[in-house]
């Protein structure tokens, strides 16, 4: 399964955009609309700045993965004991033995703080860097007030020039609570459905998977494409009476990337993790989430300046722990579900970085939205926790092998160095060549910078 999502936007007559293209066998546009696709960028070549986020959603245990505390009573420190790494004094969990040795590639970021408990408003705040309004509010859903622009929609919106993929792709889908409602801090906000980052609803890892929205079936031949693009033509005059003039242009503009996309094989390469040796596929695990990671790797290698992967939520993870939301049984799920192919993931796609000399120009960032209790529950587990947690980065000119701040013995406030989500999205902007002043303009043409925040110097020390 593939798809590219659009938001269902009906036009003034009420016919959805989705279903004009659809009538032209071309479901596979969001609305977020980038700059014309003229030409593509080589997999070869000069190497463009990119981000890849991974992030963790349902918040790993800090005391596990990046800030163990061997020292501290049980009850805190947790059954996953700590492992030195190729950085002396910088040990990590236990669990991610590919990883330790390439620490010294690796900058953790051990006192992040959202002071927000809730998945959403926190997630939101840590996508976005603005905190959500209220904080600690569970199940909230997008708009107004809460409709910063994700950090992939200001990039997108940054972007200038020509290329044949958006600036910036999310995938495997957009993250979720059990309710099914999907947080805020995803989408463009009020920066406008045109600076919406892709959304690649996709099962990499499903036997068997393809990508038959970036390709022409068997029996569609370039002659039927001509035909159906006729079709578009003729659906299109009667829009033109009813729609204003700059939504049509923007139409227009979807529809010509649902051409180029279909007719470029280098936007159908980039997704082909079945092109990809089956070593390779196998170092980076063989599922959903690991599958998902080496897509990433080639959507930067095409081009793309930001691919947020989100863990992925399939349908038979358990609703009292789903993802990394380890409310109970943590080291079980630790040990068997979370950690394992993560640590797969992340060090063969630092391993392939390093070996083709695109970590330099490659920032890649571990994420969520926040960690867990310092105080073990009674159902063995961990709860909610923004007061302190870590992330890591890698490459995009980061110094690597250093711990940048400190938590408390327990793991549960930060003791120096504290940094906040402002910071963090100053940060990746900045790697990407874009500084927290650069100003963006909302929708009533006022000037607004793209972060409060500053960067993280110690990073790049």
């Amino acid at each position: 399964m593939f798809s590219i999502l659009d938001h269902g936007s009906k036009l003034c007559d009420g016919i959805r955009r989705r279903e004009i293209l659809r009538a032209g066998g071309l479901g596979l546009l969001s609305a977020a609309a980038c700059n014309p696709l003229t030409a593509a960028t080589s997999l070869a070549g000069s190497h463009p700045k990119s981000c890849i986020i991974l992030f963790l959603m349902g918040g790993p245990p800090q005391h596990s993965t990046w800030d163990p505390k061997p020292d501290a009573p049980p009850e805190i420190r947790g059954e996953i004991a700590p492992i030195q790494t190729a950085v002396p004094g910088l040990s990590i969990g236990e669990l991610m033995p590919r990883t330790a040795p390439l620490m010294n590639h690796v900058s953790v970021l051990r006192a992040m703080s959202t002071d927000d408990n809730a998945h959403s408003s926190s997630g939101y705040f840590m996508m976005t860097g603005v905190p959500h309004i209220p904080m600690n509010a569970e199940n909230a859903n997008p708009g107004p007030p809460n409709n910063w622009p994700t950090i992939g929609s200001v990039v997108q919106q940054l972007h200038h020039g020509p290329r044949l993929l958006p600036p910036a792709i999310r995938l495997p889908h957009q993250i979720f609570n059990t309710d099914g409602s999907v947080w805020p801090g995803q989408d463009s906000g009020w920066l406008g459905h045109a600076a919406d980052p892709w959304l690649l609803n996709c099962d990499p890892a499903t036997p068997g998977f393809k990508i038959p929205h970036f390709e022409l079936t068997a029996d569609g031949a370039l002659g039927r494409l001509e035909n159906r693009r006729s079709l578009l033509s003729q659906l299109e005059h009667r829009l033109q009476q009813t729609e204003r003039s700059g939504e049509i242009d923007n139409f227009n503009q979807l529809q010509r990337q649902a051409f180029d996309l279909l007719q470029t094989p280098q936007a159908r390469a980039a997704c082909r993790v079945d092109a990809e040796p089956d070593d390779v596929r196998d170092r980076y695990g063989r599922g959903q989430f690991g599958q998902s990671v080496l897509m990433a790797r080639r959507l930067a290698e095409a081009g793309v300046s930001l691919i947020q992967v989100n863990w992925y939520r399939g349908a038979d993870e358990p609703g009292d722990t789903p993802c990394w939301d380890s409310h109970a049984r943590e080291t079980q799920r630790l040990r068997e579900n979370l950690i394992p192919p993560f640590d797969m993931a992340y060090s063969a796609l630092l391993t392939d970085l390093i070996n083709t000399g695109r970590l330099d120009d490659t920032l890649v960032v571990v994420m969520s939205e926040f960690g867990r209790t310092p105080r073990m529950n009674g159902r063995g587990g961990r709860d909610h926790w923004g007061h302190v947690f870590s992330i890591a980065l890698a490459g995009g000119g980061v110094r690597g092998g250093q711990a940048i701040g400190r938590s408390d013995p327990t793991g549960g406030y930060p003791a120096e160095g504290r940094v906040g989500p402002p910071d963090l999205t100053a940060t990746i902007l900045h790697s990407l060549g874009y500084e927290p002043e650069t100003m963006i303009y909302d929708s009533l043409g006022r000037p607004l910078p793209i972060s409060r925040g500053q960067v993280i110097a110690p990073l790049f020390a």
